[in-house]
């Protein structure tokens, strides 16, 4: 005795995609983190944070500009990738 198992049910159930998350995620969340060192190291009047005042001053100097510099390469691309759209319609 025999039980024969189908396989149509197990090709008919795809995995839905992963989601996908926006190009410009990842320089907001540089620019979130820089700005918020840059007032701890720079505005903040808090005497406990004056422990941890060049860690915040280096981070602000660090993630600001990077993230800058990622959102202006982000555009390009995304803009590169539009006029390659186009030229293909």
């Amino acid at each position: 005795m025999t039980i024969e198992m189908s396989n149509t049910s197990k090709e008919q159930k795809v995995p839905p995609p992963p989601p996908e998350t926006g190009p410009y995620l990842f320089p907001i969340i540089l620019a979130i983190f820089g700005l918020w060192c840059l007032y701890d190291g720079w505005f903040t009047s808090n005497p406990d944070m004056n422990d941890h005042q060049l860690f915040n001053r280096l981070g602000s100097y660090i993630l600001l500009p990077w993230s800058a510099i990622d959102f202006y390469h982000t555009w390009k691309s995304e803009r590169a990738d539009k006029s390659v759209d186009n030229r293909n319609q």
